[in-house]
């Protein structure tokens, strides 16, 4: 008998989303479950069926060979089986396997794998999960408290997370014996993969919860105060154990792992627990000397003594002025002022009569780069009329 198409067994089409094939697949899951018909051998194929074809059509890469070739692309070698560029799919591919499952079957018993309760016991595990938070820099030095919201799978309050309307405790899943696996013979090898049933478990809930569907859980935001330390570094990650999503029926809760990273600043650049700072001075402060008076990343002020003749790019070093040093009791790097002369852009009559008596009475090094490149250039046009 000819397979019926997984769309159509789905009750969906071929342009239908992720998440209406997971809607379709799981209003169907709970019609025909065995443990909702007891006997009814109609309905235990159906499940399969069904079961079936959602593996398949949940996999992206699955699917788009579904989709190119039909029920061919997992048939047992023939002129139909399916292959990609990398030699994927084809004789003996069965789509619900999972391969780690496979090699763990052959060789986990005599190397001492875990097996059983053991693995049943981590499908029940929340996933982890990332938030990407983003402070400033002065956030960084000081360190905070940082208020989060995001949406996850928290217990359902309707049964304390137990997944049973009548607080039922669940029973082995009749489809894999309560093993969470299912096995079959293919010549010598035995295959493995996770149930459908009970998506390795190896219990069902009878009688589910209306509010979660029997999985012990429901999506719900939540809000945390989270703890910045001072001195934290971009790329920085902070595990919060146990705040990630629930699992199943009362299953271990996932992590969750805050990544942080650090908006540029107005004036600073962050190197390790260095700070740096470009200082625009003008150029008769420059020329003669003086003071000029600098921010700092803890909020203060400092003065730099900027000594007579300094230039473009010269650069001070203001010890103890940087970034915050993670546990380090509070110690704290250097800060580095690179310092841009400015040339003025606006000047007065008086000011130009100066600056060109000025100019009139420049001598032999007053301008030493300046005199040393214009030396340099007249050998070279000597050089090159010889």
């Amino acid at each position: 008998m000819a397979k019926q198409d997984y769309y159509k067994l789905l009750g969906t089409t071929k342009s239908a989303s992720a998440d209406e094939l997971k809607k379709a697949y799981r209003s169907l899951a709970m019609k025909y479950h065995p443990d909702r018909n007891p006997g009814d051998k109609e309905a235990e194929v159906k499940f399969r069926e069904i079961s079936e074809a959602y593996e398949v059509l949940k996999d992206d890469q699955k699917r788009a060979a579904y989709d190119r070739y039909g029920h061919a692309a997992f048939e047992n070698g023939g002129m139909g089986s399916a292959r990609s560029s990398n030699g994927g799919f084809g004789a003996g591919f069965d789509p619900g396997a999972n391969f780690s499952d496979i090699f763990g079957d052959l060789f986990g018993d005599m190397m001492g794998g875990k097996r059983g309760g053991a693995r049943q016991s981590a499908s029940l595990r929340g996933a982890d999960l990332r938030y990407n938070l983003e402070i400033n820099l002065s956030d960084a030095f000081h360190g905070k408290q940082q208020k989060i919201q995001f949406t996850t799978a928290a217990k359902c309050d309707t049964c304390s997370g137990k997944g049973s309307k009548d607080g039922s405790a669940p029973v082995d899943c009749r489809m894999c014996g309560g093993h969470g696996k299912i096995r079959t013979q293919q010549g010598f090898f035995t295959m493995e993969r996770t149930c459908t049933s009970c998506h390795g478990a190896g219990k069902v809930i009878s009688n589910p919860c209306g509010s979660c569907s029997g999985e012990g859980r429901v999506r719900r935001e939540k809000n945390l105060l989270v703890n910045i330390p001072e001195g934290v570094e971009e790329g920085t990650r902070i595990r919060l154990t146990g705040e990630g999503e629930v699992g199943l029926r009362g299953g271990e809760a996932g992590d969750l792992y805050i990544f942080i990273s650090i908006t540029p600043h107005e004036f600073f650049i962050r190197e390790g627990n260095d700070i740096h700072c470009k200082a625009p001075i003008k150029m008769t402060i420059a020329t003669l000397g003086g003071e000029v008076e600098v921010p700092v990343i803890d909020g203060t002020r400092a003065k730099v003594t900027v000594p007579a003749g300094t230039q473009t790019d010269d650069r001070f070093r203001l010890k103890g002025k940087g970034m915050t040093i993670m546990q380090s009791g509070g110690r704290r790097g250097d800060m580095y002022i690179h310092v841009a002369v400015e040339i003025p852009v606006k000047i007065s009559k008086r000011q130009r009569e100066l600056l060109e008596e000025f100019n009139n009475l420049d001598g032999r090094g007053t301008n030493p780069k300046a005199e040393s490149f214009i030396d340099k250039v007249r050998g070279f046009w000597a050089d090159k009329k010889d």
